[in-house]
């Protein structure tokens, strides 16, 4: 096996052995604590521009499917994980999860502690790193690491959202949503088909009055990967929405956008939130739920309790992070979380009816 390296900004390195395609890559380190649906992180757009440490000890094992993706391709920059299983057993798998990553060209290391790793990232925060499979020499390494822009500050759904508009879904549905594109996850599309809506999906910087000439019932921001605050074009798209009066959703990133439009900031958080098994409180029914995550910002708490437009559905049970909010004076809301959830858990995709019903109660 090929040796691999991963160092982090810190000077912090670690040595493995070589996944997928052998090069050099960079990006921000973050953890995700999900025991399963690997490949559905992989693909999720939101992760764009960061290296993702798996923390369930065996990845691999049970293949992929393309029916499995949330996007068109990976979109991670690359993989740190510990025990990496070649081989594979899953009825439906169509191919190893080598063969997917070496046709992705991701760069990625295994046979790392990745426990250790962890717990050094969770105390000291989300950090660059640079992980190498040609190189294990620390000064050339560093310096192409110093090179790497911080994720404060870096937009980035102009990468990963779409080109030019297309529909998905049934012409003849019920509702027709106009869905802004930041770096929407496919099962999110899918759970607006299953509620007789018609999608049309708009590339990330398409104003209001070109998507309103469609005449949707409603719009949905999506989640997608960067800081929310240096995306001032999505936040007067939001405005606008606003101020027609027409149905709004947000989710994740659209959740942080949201907030920037009605006067309420976001922050970057130590670690943030990714994983399948987040707690979160919905202040209006009582009941919690567990929730998938996958957010490196936040809407600051401080921030919102002195805007008067701004109701806080939802908390986070393990620190108290904002998790939905309402906005009083329009029929709009947002979550922070992924209500689409998959491969689960289920428990929030009630978020998908409420907006259902927002739409119905607009008509």
């Amino acid at each position: 096996m090929k040796e691999a390296i991963l160092l982090l900004e810190d000077g912090t390195y670690l040595k493995g052995k070589a996944l997928g395609k052998f090069s050099t890559t960079t990006g921000e380190l973050c953890f995700n604590t999900g025991m399963t649906g690997y490949q559905e992180i992989y693909t999720d757009p939101s992760y764009y521009g960061q290296i993702i440490v798996n923390t369930n000890a065996h990845i691999g094992n049970y293949g992929t499917a393309a029916k499995d993706n949330e996007s068109d391709s990976v979109k991670i920059s690359g993989l740190v994980c510990n025990a990496f299983s070649h081989s594979f057993s899953r009825a439906k798998a169509e191919a190893s999860l080598q063969d997917y990553l070496d046709r992705a060209g991701l760069v990625g290391i295994w046979d790392i502690d990745t426990r250790a790793l962890v717990t050094h990232i969770r105390s000291k925060g989300a950090m660059n790193a640079i992980i190498s499979t040609e190189t294990t020499e620390l000064e050339a390494l560093k310096a192409q690491l110093a090179q790497v822009p911080s994720m404060k500050g870096l937009e980035l759904s102009s990468a990963v959202t779409t080109e030019k508009p297309y529909f998905v879904g049934n012409p003849d549905a019920r509702f027709k949503v106009a869905v802004l594109d930041l770096g929407i996850k496919r099962n999110i599309l899918n759970n607006f088909i299953s509620r007789d809506s018609y999608c049309q999906v708009f590339p990330a910087r398409t104003d209001f009055a070109t998507m309103q000439a469609w005449q949707p019932d409603g719009y949905f921001i999506s989640n997608g990967p960067g800081d929310p605050a240096a995306m001032s074009y999505a936040t007067q798209t939001v405005k606008a929405i606003l101020e027609a009066g027409v149905p709004l959703f947000g989710i994740c990133l659209g959740h942080q956008i949201l907030a920037q439009a009605v006067g309420v900031s976001t922050y970057k958080m130590h670690n943030g939130h990714r994983g399948l098994n987040h707690p979160v409180k919905n202040l209006i029914t009582g009941r919690a739920e567990i929730t998938s995550q996958n957010h490196g910002f936040g809407v600051d708490k401080s921030s919102l309790e002195q805007n008067s437009r701004v109701l806080v559905t939802h908390i986070n049970l393990n620190d108290q992070t904002i998790e939905g909010i309402r906005i009083k004076d329009a029929p709009a809301f947002s979550v922070q979380y992924h209500p689409e959830s998959s491969p689960g858990p289920h428990d929030s995709r009630y978020l998908f009816d409420d907006f259902v019903q927002l739409m119905k109660d607009k008509r």
